[in-house]
Parts: structure tokens; C-alpha cells; sequence
């Protein structure tokens, strides 16, 4: 499995994996224009002969938060370590933007929580709440729960438990 940049031609692809996922009730339905307008924001992973079986949002919302969104993976490869694969690279991106905050609003709190993201209050997200919340359609009735996580520090904490070749390299003397 590789995790890259989604491009133009991923979009049907995409469409039908936050398609099923929104049939359930886990995500938000996305329109095929707006994921083409949002291309540059999405992530794939591929499984084998290039199948795109997996896909991510970061979304910047504001000068230090961005929000992890439309994730989802293929039924037929659940519990692969693809989502978790994904939000790790999301939240990895948003570091290197130098986004320390990054959000998830989502049903699947356990998921999330394993990600080392922690509940927060939704509306501690102003930019969110205003700009996407008060257009949604479960507006009234919202069954979604705020999670985040300092992307920045996270990261840190990842390069210290998982040293690098290099790093590997040098410790054995190589």
C-alpha cells in the first residue's frame, strides 16, 4: 500500500469510497465538483495494480488549524491499518504546514482516541463551526463528536520512538 496525492483522474474512485461511507451515516456525502475543487486537499492510498482503496482530507481552516475529513477506506480492506495509515499522513502534512491543531469531527470516537486524538469541544473550532457546521444538514441533530490533536507535537513524538535510517545507522555504528 502506498499513500499519495490524489489526482483528477482518482476522483470517481474517491467519490464512491465517501459515497458508501455516507449511505451509513459515518461521513457526509461529497459532490464530484467539489472533491475536484478540494483535489489538492485529498490523499489515496493505493492497494495492488493501483486500486485506490483509501482516501483522506486535510483541510486548512485557518493560520493554526486544519481538520482531517471524508475519510474512508474500501470495505474489502478494513482493519488493514489503511485509515490509521492515512490520518497519520494527514496529520504528518499539517505539521509541515506548521499546523499545530488538527480536528476531526466524527462518529467513530474510538478510532480517532487510538489516533491520539483527544474529545474537545466543538466549539473551541469557531472557524469550523462557522464556515461548514451551521450549513449541514445534521445541524439540528448533530451526533458527530470534536476531536483533536496537536499535529506538531505528535509528530516530534512519533521521530523520537521510531528513529530514522540514518539515525539507526549511526546508533550501530554504521
Amino acid at each position: 500500500m502506498r499513500i499519495r496525492s490524489a489526482v483528477m483522474a482518482d476522483i470517481d474512485a474517491i467519490y464512491a469510497l465517501i459515497e458508501a461511507q455516507a449511505r451509513r451515516g459515518i461521513l457526509l456525502p461529497r459532490s464530484r465538483a467539489s472533491l475536484c475543487e478540494h483535489i489538492q486537499s485529498l490523499s489515496v492510498a493505493e492497494g495492488e495494480g493501483g486500486r485506490v482503496v483509501g482516501v483522506v482530507a486535510l483541510h486548512v481552516l485557518d493560520r493554526d488549524l486544519a481538520e482531517v475529513r471524508s475519510l474512508a477506506v474500501a470495505d474489502d480492506h478494513q482493519g488493514r491499518g489503511i485509515g490509521r495509515a492515512l490520518v497519520e499522513h494527514a496529520v504528518r502534512r499539517a505539521a509541515a504546514l506548521g499546523i499545530h491543531r488538527v480536528l476531526s469531527l466524527t462518529v467513530q470516537v474510538e478510532f480517532f482516541r487510538k489516533c491520539g486524538f483527544q474529545p474537545a469541544q466543538r466549539l473551541a473550532f469557531p472557524q469550523k463551526v462557522w464556515k461548514d457546521c451551521l450549513n449541514c444538514p445534521k445541524l439540528a441533530a448533530c451526533d458527530e463528536v470534536a476531536m483533536q490533536i496537536d499535529a506538531v507535537a505528535w509528530v516530534q513524538a512519533q521521530d523520537l520512538r521510531e528513529p530514522s535510517c540514518a539515525q539507526a545507522k549511526t546508533a550501530l555504528g554504521g
